[in-house]
């Protein structure tokens, strides 16, 4: 779809999402999002960590294939970047399927022609003792941790962005955000599920800090609300998605955990940004911290 965004800028929407275990009623969410960011004029459309499902990860990973294929066609019928913010995988990626049972949580970057250009498997897995409802949280004891660094090219306006891909729990490792931008990344992602407590502590402090850390633009694309278990169980995520310049600036936010209003009627919420990248560039000069780096 066409856009009025400028040469050397990027034009980016972070959603938010009450994801439930309605697999197919969460696709139909996540498809008039991507729409709606399209008309708004997003180049590049962020869904949060499981978009698609709130838990039954075993029974969503038996549908990884056919899920990202759906996800892809919606990237190529609006031709736009879909950032899949996760989906529970059980092979790595080098089709080796994961030998302990457990799965991996696959991040994926498709183009607007629908090819995916990047995967990237979520290194720190959410290991905490929080007091709500579930407790503990383990994420080892279902996901395997995955290896690789990933930061890709994506190419709007005449000028190619570089994205370093984060999951959730990975903004607490400053060093992976600067690790990404040493790779050269001038954007970050971070797909989100934070508990409500963790996020009410800490989320926004995180998404400025490593915006600050890495002198990269951060996009929080986050779950926000009650999520209801099969198992009857009821998990509370923070919600309040937000996008962070370089600079520690909050650009845009969605300023609640639950969908209110206009974003309650249609089962999501849009944050927009737009990165000038000659702007960042010219912050990154006036205080060049990557040429002074002494232990990393």
């Amino acid at each position: 779809m066409a856009n009025n965004t400028s040469d050397n800028q990027l034009t980016v929407a972070a959603v938010q999402l009450d994801s439930q275990q309605d697999i197919e009623a969460n696709l139909a969410d996540i498809k008039a999002a991507i729409s709606d960011a399209c008309v708004q004029g997003a180049q590049l459309v962020v869904l949060p960590e499981n978009c698609c499902s709130m838990g039954e990860q075993f029974a969503t990973a038996e549908r990884f294939a056919a899920l990202s294929a759906t996800l892809a066609d919606y990237a190529s019928t609006y031709g736009v970047y879909v950032l899949v913010g996760s989906l529970p995988c059980p092979y790595r990626p080098d089709g080796v399927i994961i030998p302990d049972g457990r799965l991996r949580q696959v991040s994926q970057l498709f183009a607007p022609d629908g090819k995916r250009v990047a995967r990237y498997d979520k290194i720190h897995l959410f290991t905490a003792t929080v007091a709500d409802k579930q407790g503990s949280y383990n994420e080892a004891a279902t996901f395997e941790p995955g290896t690789q660094t990933v930061v890709t090219p994506l190419e709007a306006n005449n000028t190619v962005y570089q994205l370093g891909m984060m999951v959730c729990f990975d903004l607490r490792f400053p060093a992976l955000a600067q690790r990404l931008r040493q790779a050269g990344a001038d954007i970050l992602s971070a797909p989100s599920a934070f508990t409500y407590l963790t996020g009410q502590a800490h989320w926004s402090l995180l998404l400025q800090a490593r915006a600050l850390d890495s002198q990269c633009m951060v996009i929080g694309a986050a779950q926000g609300g009650d999520h209801n278990y099969k198992s009857g169980n009821i998990r509370q995520t923070w919600g309040h998605s937000a996008i962070t310049a370089y600079d520690g600036t909050v650009v845009d936010s969605y300023e609640d955990s639950e969908l209110k209003g206009q974003a309650a009627t249609k089962n999501y919420a849009i944050v927009m940004a737009t990165l000038d990248k000659p702007a960042q560039e010219q912050g990154r000069q006036k205080l060049p911290i990557f040429q002074c780096h002494r232990l990393a």
